[in-house]
């Protein structure tokens, strides 16, 4: 059954061809083609996942002795590969009916199926240069799906936008399989990384330890893709498609990023503080992109900012150490953002038909600004909405895996998750309602239950991707922070967190709004983040400087 892992993104390949070649013959039936192919993908991707999982050990598998075009099928490249054929075969399930009447009704569904073909490519590339291969295939057909109406100007200019971004995530990746090659002589995976571990201290052409410089170049194309600061401009913007395309690029592509950081986890394990980057620069996309979710009127540019937060938070994980932890993540976002995309076209519509909320407690709070006095002192709330998250949390993580909060990346993902709970239940106590302890009690359950799954799947996926504790513990510890400054860090954190909330239950239990005492510098953020940091500006100006200065060029050149 090895061979048979070629037949994943063959069958994609396959369904491409045969859909251009019966496209005047079957008409609009072509997309049962797609489907079938797509079907098929699906079950053999689920039938090889149950192999691997029953077999425990990755395989190699090449065709001929020349080590090139092969494909490395163990439990990440099996698990990746399954919920990439589920979420195609959703997004393909969909369009059948949404692209009905479209007149690029054809090409739309050879370059769905080609991109499926190339994504699964890649989560089983065997060796540097079909992983290279696949990688910048998929921003070369993301450009033309992006730009299927090319009668837009907008979607013209911002799939061009995309594939720009996505040429910059290229070119590290190339530069880190060049050196990689130069440096052990071989393109294999595997081989590469059994070189790396056997010896890790080999420097490079720039003097520095080879795994830091590529790690650091691994990282950067991750970014790119991932759509992480300051790469993240492209994907917001890039809406114009159709909305299959908008949900496969949300639930697949943008994984790209935390699918190649665990790839190269053997590389990353040798590192020193290459990993703190990815923590700084996935926390800063994490901030960005959940603040400026809440600053859009548009749902499915709502949609994109939120898909740039989770991203930024699941290569966050990865700089933690919690490698793992990013794919079950990645996965789970996959899955519910692309059931959010499918959705929004339909939402959007009952909207339009009535555009009324229903009434209710929420309606009153978010429409009326109105909500019934909290029956309890805001004392006494702050402290459950402080106290029963983090209870919940530590103990979760306590039960599930015991130990787990040795680990520094443990302790500040659990920061997090105090933070969401306490933010839930803070929105629990401004809206009010007249059973307030009963919605608060669901509300304690319903985040019991998602902690304790989370923490279940994400324990379980770590000992299924990696089986060796003493491998897992070193990633632990190529993340960690010298101990003062970590513990300055959480002490930080956690003074500030709580004076933030203690302060805001104030102001909320007084009726004294801050922005009353603070206008001036709350306008002053507003303006910030309503301009998106001003980033896209930046953008916009740096390309207006390259093509003036272009055109000088040309013009000059034309007299010479």
């Amino acid at each position: 059954m090895a061979y048979a892992a070629y037949l994943l993104p063959t069958l994609g390949l396959i369904s491409a061809i045969a859909v251009v070649i019966s496209a005047e013959r079957l008409g609009e039936r072509i997309s049962s083609i797609s489907v079938g192919f797509s079907l098929a993908t699906f079950v053999l991707a689920l039938v090889l996942f149950i192999e691997q999982i029953s077999a425990g050990q990755g395989q190699l598998v090449t065709l001929g002795n020349v080590g090139l075009f092969s494909l490395y099928f163990d439990a990440l490249s099996a698990l990746m590969a399954l919920a990439v054929s589920t979420i195609s075969l959703i997004v393909h399930l969909y369009s059948r009916r949404y692209m009905r009447d479209d007149p690029a009704y054809t090409r739309f569904f050879v370059l769905l199926d080609t991109i499926s073909a190339m994504i699964m490519l890649m989560v089983l590339s065997g060796d540097l240069l079909t992983l290279l291969i696949a990688w910048h295939s998929i921003g070369i057909i993301l450009y033309f799906l992006l730009n299927h109406d090319t009668r837009r100007e907008a979607s013209n200019r911002y799939a061009f936008w995309t594939l720009i971004t996505h040429r910059l995530g290229d070119l590290p990746l190339m530069a880190a399989a060049a050196l990689l090659y130069y440096s052990y002589g071989t393109l294999s995976i595997p081989a590469l990384f059994d070189a790396i571990a056997a010896d890790p201290s080999r420097t490079s052409v720039f003097g520095l330890p080879i795994s830091e410089v590529v790690g650091v170049l691994v990282l950067i194309a991750a970014f790119a893709k991932s759509a992480q600061f300051p790469f993240h401009t492209w994907l917001p913007y890039s809406m114009e498609g159709p909305t299959p395309v908008s949900a496969l690029m949300h639930a697949g592509i943008v994984n790209s990023g935390g699918f190649l950081i665990n790839r190269f986890a053997p590389v990353f394990v040798q590192t020193g503080s290459v990993l703190q980057i990815a923590l700084l620069i996935g926390l800063v996309t994490t901030i960005m992109g959940s603040v400026m979710m809440l600053m859009q009127s548009d749902i499915k540019k709502a949609l994109g900012y939120s898909t740039m937060g989770q991203m930024g938070y699941m290569v966050m994980e990865c700089g933690l150490g919690a490698f793992s932890l990013a794919i079950f993540h990645l996965i789970a976002h996959g899955v519910f953002k692309a059931t959010l995309f499918l959705d929004s076209g339909s939402l959007i519509a009952r909207a339009r038909k009535d555009p009324n909320m229903p009434e209710g407690e929420i309606y009153k709070f978010m429409v009326e600004r109105r909500a019934p006095k909290p029956p309890l002192s805001w004392i006494v709330f702050a402290g459950i909405t402080i106290a029963a998250p983090l209870i919940i949390v530590v103990a979760a993580h306590q039960v599930v895996a015991e130990g787990f909060l040795s680990h520094q990346g443990a302790i500040i993902l659990l920061l997090f998750g105090w933070i969401t709970g306490a933010q839930t239940l803070f929105f629990v106590y401004k809206i009010g309602g007249e059973q307030p302890f009963k919605l608060l009690g669901y509300v304690i359950l319903s985040f019991a239950l998602v902690i304790v799954t989370y923490v279940l799947a994400g324990h379980t996926i770590d000992t299924l991707l990696y089986p060796d504790p003493v491998f897992r513990e070193a990633l632990y510890r190529a993340a960690s922070l010298p101990a003062p400054m970590f513990s300055l860090l959480m002490l930080i954190l956690v003074t500030l967190i709580a004076a933030g909330w203690l302060l805001v239950f104030w102001s909320t239990a007084k009726q004294e709004p801050l922005t009353r005492r603070y206008r001036d510098i709350y306008l002053s953020i507003y303006a910030l983040m309503s301009r998106e940091f001003y980033m896209a500006d930046l953008y916009g100006r740096l390309a207006g400087f390259i093509l003036a200065r272009s055109r000088r060029l040309n013009a000059l050149l034309r007299w010479v």
